[in-house]
């Protein structure tokens, strides 16, 4: 927007020379082709005047006039007619002087019809001045003066107008453009104001406030997001804290519910009575993990912290020292494929990408048959970097893989029976939070793969 704010100012700027300097360069070329006319015509009728005379006086004078006229100007003094004692050259007979002979109108060529050519021409008629008894008539014309003036002081100066014309045009669309950037650049704050808002909104800051500042209109645009985003932030902080202290609160009594239903199936002996009760411990068990879930969900909706650059393969090692020894028990073997750069970084909040391993090997290592195997690879496509984690379990239909996502559904397979529904929700909502992607798709040799998709840091590869 700055861009074409300040692209607008220099155009409009450039239209307003144009149609200013332009007319005016114009008009200085024509008056200085017209003066220079005039004077040269001033001249040559200077001249005609002691042609005309025809006496020895007056072409003695014309020829000093004419010598002096070429050594203080660039022009040439030609003549026709009586004075040829002069020495001054003969005109060649041409168009022009044949008109000026037989009509007596001056002539004037300027040797070009754009502007002018090398050289000015100017031809005007000697007339006979009245003379007692020489029996001719007065104004009767009796030769020509011709002067050829050189054009190139004149060519100079038309340079020097447009020139000069040029060169404060361009200093003007220079700080034109400086001051439309700065213009643009005030008139456009709001907006980045407001930008740099919505960034953080989309960041999941929902604490970002704008300036009200600018025009009417970006201020009630500012208020309205304002308030917005303060009605927003109160509604899901509200969220969260009730389902944080509602699982909070749920743990005590479910804690004490499951001690007491452990002393009634010490107590009894009833075998009806201690399936009941063992149904009933199950059911708490589950009620617990769920419990467990949302609060761990509801940190995970939490202020979302700024991405840093980490070490991908360091985590996943990490992670995996922890759940082997869980897989060794089974007999499960985890591999790791694909490739193994230890300078391999990708941005995430700290703490993001362990929560989800941790989720994504558990769900993994549970649908996983005895002596089955994980594998776990990495790869970086692009600016991306996308950790697949690979099971051997029975896998999920198109229908489980849409909603296998979402909060507290659970399949027919393993996880099914035992989880909570919320393992794979908080997955998506902390790698979504981190500006990645998560998907489940068929594993080659069975199974599911959850692929995850991160982004790289520039800092990658050292």
């Amino acid at each position: 927007m700055i861009r074409q704010l300040i692209r607008s100012y220099v155009g409009l700027t450039a239209v307003a020379i144009a149609l200013f300097t332009v007319p005016v360069a114009f008009t200085l070329t024509d008056q200085l082709r017209g003066d220079t006319a005039d004077s040269v015509r001033r001249e040559a009728d200077t001249m005609a005047l002691l042609l005309g005379n025809g006496n020895a006086p007056s072409c003695a004078a014309l020829g000093e006039m004419a010598a002096a006229y070429a050594g203080q100007t660039p022009g040439e003094v030609e003549v026709t007619g009586s004075c040829a004692e002069t020495g001054l050259p003969t005109p060649d007979q041409d168009a022009d002087l044949a008109k000026v002979l037989k009509t007596g109108e001056p002539a004037t060529d300027w040797g070009s019809s754009f502007i002018w050519g090398p050289e000015l021409v100017i031809t005007v008629p000697a007339r006979e001045s009245a003379v007692p008894g020489d029996g001719r008539n007065k104004g009767e014309v009796v030769g020509a003066v011709r002067i050829v003036y050189s054009t190139d002081a004149l060519t100079s100066r038309l340079w020097q107008i447009w020139g000069f014309r040029a060169g404060l045009a361009v200093a003007v669309l220079v700080v034109a453009a400086v001051i439309g950037a700065a213009a643009a650049r005030r008139i456009t704050r709001p907006l980045r104001q407001l930008n740099e808002m919505a960034s953080k909104f989309s960041d999941g800051d929902l604490t970002a406030r704008s300036t009200v500042t600018g025009p009417s209109e970006t201020q009630t645009l500012a208020r309205t997001l304002n308030q917005a985003g303060e009605r927003l932030d109160t509604l899901i902080a509200s969220q969260r804290i009730f389902v944080a202290d509602a699982s909070h609160q749920l743990r005590t009594p479910l804690t004490a519910l499951r001690l007491s239903l452990d002393n009634i199936a010490d107590g009894v002996d009833d075998d009806f009575v201690r399936e009941d009760v063992e149904q009933a411990t199950a059911e708490v068990v589950r009620m617990s993990r769920l419990v467990n879930g949302l609060l761990v969900l509801a940190r995970a909706e939490a202020k979302v912290s700024a991405a840093e650059p980490l070490p991908l393969w360091d985590i996943v090692r990490e992670r995996l020292s922890v759940w082997r020894p869980a897989a060794d028990e089974r007999g499960v073997t985890i591999t790791l494929g694909g490739s193994a750069d230890d300078r391999l970084l990708v941005l995430s909040s700290p703490g993001h990408l362990d929560q989800v391993l941790d989720n994504v090997f558990s769900n993994a290592l549970e649908v996983s048959p005895d002596g089955g195997t994980i594998t776990v690879r990495v790869e970086q496509r692009g600016d991306e970097v996308v950790l697949s984690v690979s099971d051997e379990g029975p896998g999920m239909s198109d229908a489980e893989k849409s909603r296998a996502f979402d909060r507290f559904w659970r399949g027919q397979g393993l996880t099914g029976r035992a989880g909570s529904g919320l393992g794979l929700a908080v997955v998506k909502q902390l790698v979504t939070d981190d500006g990645g992607t998560v998907a489940l798709k068929d594993a080659p040799d069975g199974g599911l793969s959850v692929e995850i998709s991160l982004r790289a840091s520039q800092k990658s590869g050292g």
